[in-house]
C-alpha cells in the first residue's frame, strides 16, 4: 500500500486521455514503423524493465508455488500450440483481488487472484492466457508502443506535471510499455486476440466455448461490483477496463467457438477447483483491507472512507479509488522518515516550489494534519489538485492526493473534505473483525440449498448474487447435490 513515486493509476487518470489525442493522427504509420521502434530484442529489454512495476502495482507476486507452478504448466502448454511456440512465455499470478489479466512483450503473462477465483475450470482459465498470449504473438503492445514513442506526449505531460516535487521522476519509472498494457487495447486488437486464442484453445484440445462463458461470467460480476459499490456503470479496476467489453464482442467470441468443433475437449473443471482451493480471497492483510469504501489496515491502525460512487483498489503501495467522472483519490505513505510537521512537509518537501492555495493546518481526529491545493495547467486541460498530510506518528506522514480536471465540481471538495476527515485510529475491536478470506471448495451436500450456503458468506449484503456468481450459476439456477462449490470463509 504506500509510496507515491511509483504510481500507475495516477499515470492513466491524469496523462492518458491528452496521450489519446496526440497518438491519433500517427496511427496509419505506425505499423510500418513498430520493427524500427521496437524490434524483438527490444521487447524483451522492455519486458524485463516493466515486470518489476507491474508487481509493485499489483500487489507483487502471489506466493503459493504449487498453484504458480499450474498455471504456468498450463501456459507453457498453450504457448506450444500457438502461432509463435519460439516465444518462452512467462505467466505471474499477482497478489491482487481485482479480476484482471494482460501481458507486457516477449512473452510476460499476468493474471490476479481476483480472476483465477472467478475462473471456474481450466478451460476458462486456459481461454484467458490464450488471448493474452494472442496479444504477444501479433506483437499489439510493441504496436502501441511505437506509437506512445511516435506521440512524445504521455511521459512529456509527467514532467511538466510533477516538476520540482516529490512526485518528480514518476515520468521515468513509468514507461509507456507498462501504461499501455494497463490502458488496454483497441477493438480491433481484442478481436484478433479473441480469435487467436480460441484458434489456440482448439489447437491444445480444450473447449473452444471457454472464453465466452468467463466473459459472460466476468460481465456478471462486473455488474454486482456496481451495484455494490453504489454505480451505475462498471467498476473501473477490472479486466474489461483492459480489455474493452461490447456485447459485440462476446456474441462474436461465442459465434468463433462455434465455428470450431473439438472432440471430447478437455473442461477439467474438478481439478482447476482443486488447485485453487485455499487460495487466498480479497485483500492480503499485509497490504490491508478493503470493505466496500472502506479502507482498514490492522498493522498500521487506522481506517479512511472514500465516498459513494468511488471504487477502491488496493496496492501494494498505495490505495486510489476513481469516481464516476474520473476524479482520483489517492493515498499512501511518506516515502521516507519525515520529522517536519505537516504543513512543512507539505510546501517545503511534498509540493516544494509549486504555488499552493490556502495551506492551512489541521486536525483530523487528534492527529496534526494540513492542507493546500493547487492547480496544474497542462496541454490537454487542467487539473485541480487538494493535498492533505497527516502526521501519524512523530516520523510518520500520511498523504491524500484528491484530483479532478478543472474546474472541480464543490461536490468532490466535499468528498475529498469527507474522505480526509474519516481518517481515523481503529478500534480493538474492528481490528479483530478484520480477518483474512479464503476460498475452499468442496462437494454440495444433500440438502444444501444456494440460500443457505450464501448465508454463510462473510459479505454484509447481497450474499446469493455474490455466491451465483462465484461459482457461476445463472439467476434461478439450481445446484445439483455432489457438484463442486466454492465458499468463502473467514480465517
Amino acid at each position: 500500500m504506500i509510496a507515491l513515486k511509483r504510481v500507475l493509476p495516477f499515470v492513466i487518470g491524469f496523462a492518458a486521455f491528452i496521450a489519446v489525442g496526440l497518438i491519433r493522427p500517427a496511427l496509419a504509420q505506425v505499423d510500418f514503423l513498430t520493427d524500427l521502434l521496437m524490434s524483438e530484442e527490444q521487447e524483451k529489454r522492455v519486458a524485463e524493465q516493466e515486470h518489476p512495476k507491474i508487481l509493485a502495482q499489483f500487489g507483487g507476486a502471489y506466493e503459493d508455488e504449487d498453484l504458480a507452478h499450474y498455471v504456468q504448466s498450463l501456459a507453457n502448454f498453450l504457448g506450444r500450440t500457438s502461432r509463435r511456440p519460439d516465444i518462452t512465455y512467462r505467466v505471474t499470478i499477482l497478489n491482487s483481488p481485482v479480476v484482471n489479466a494482460f501481458a507486457l512483450p516477449a512473452g510476460y503473462l499476468y493474471v490476479t487472484r481476483g480472476l483465477l477465483a472467478l475462473a471456474d475450470s481450466e478451460a476458462e482459465l486456459a481461454g484467458v492466457l490464450a488471448h493474452e498470449i494472442g496479444h504477444v504473438t501479433a506483437r499489439h503492445t510493441a504496436q502501441r508502443f511505437s506509437r506512445a514513442v511516435l506521440a512524445q506526449g504521455l511521459v512529456g505531460l509527467l514532467g511538466v506535471a510533477t516538476k520540482g516535487t516529490n512526485l518528480e521522476g514518476l515520468a521515468q519509472a513509468a514507461t509507456p510499455a507498462a501504461v499501455v498494457a494497463l490502458q488496454g487495447f483497441s477493438r480491433e486488437h481484442e478481436h484478433e486476440a479473441d480469435l487467436l486464442g480460441v484458434e489456440t484453445l482448439s489447437r491444445a484440445g480444450f473447449d473452444p466455448r471457454a472464453l465466452s462463458s468467463f466473459l459472460a461470467k466476468l460481465e456478471r460480476k462486473t455488474d454486482l461490483e456496481a451495484r455494490i459499490a453504489g454505480r451505475e456503470d462498471a467498476a473501473p479496476f477490472n479486466l474489461f477496463a483492459t480489455h474493452p467489453r461490447t456485447a459485440e464482442r462476446v456474441q462474436r467470441t461465442i459465434a468463433q467457438a462455434s465455428s470450431r468443433v473439438v472432440q471430447e475437449p478437455i473442461v477439467a473443471r474438478n481439478l482447476y477447483l482443486e488447485k485453487i482451493d485455499g487460495m487466498l480471497y480479497g485483500d492480503d492483510p499485509a497490504q490491508g483491507f478493503v470493505r466496500g469504501r472502506v479502507f482498514a489496515h490492522k498493522q498500521l491502525g487506522f481506517r479512511f472512507e472514500v465516498p459513494e460512487g468511488f471504487a477502491l483498489l488496493n496496492g501494494q503501495k498505495e490505495v486510489t479509488a476513481q469516481g464516476k467522472q474520473g476524479e482520483i483519490i489517492r493515498f499512501d505513505m511518506a516515502p521516507e522518515d519525515q520529522a517536519l510537521p505537516p504543513d512543512r512537509y507539505l510546501s517545503e518537501v511534498w509540493a516544494r516550489d509549486r504555488n499552493l492555495q490556502g495551506l492551512e493546518r489541521l486536525e483530523i481526529n487528534g492527529f496534526p494534519a494540513a492542507t493546500a491545493a493547487a492547480r496544474l495547467e497542462e496541454q490537454g486541460g487542467t487539473v485541480d489538485v487538494r493535498l492533505v498530510a497527516i502526521q501519524a506518528a512523530s516520523d510518520r506522514i500520511y498523504r491524500f492526493l484528491f484530483a479532478a480536471r478543472a474546474p472541480a465540481p464543490d461536490a468532490f471538495g466535499e468528498a475529498a473534505r469527507g474522505t480526509a476527515f474519516s481518517f481515523r485510529r481503529l478500534t480493538d475491536a474492528e481490528k479483530r473483525e478484520l480477518k483474512p478470506r479464503r476460498l475452499v471448495t468442496r462437494p454440495l451436500q444433500k440438502g444444501e440449498t444456494v440460500a443457505d450456503l450464501a448465508e454463510s458468506l462473510p459479505f454484509p449484503a447481497l450474499r446469493e448474487d455474490r455466491f451465483r456468481v462465484l461459482n457461476g450459476l445463472a439467476a434461478s439456477e439450481a445446484l445439483q447435490t455432489g457438484r463442486i462449490i466454492k465458499l468463502i470463509v473467514e480465517d
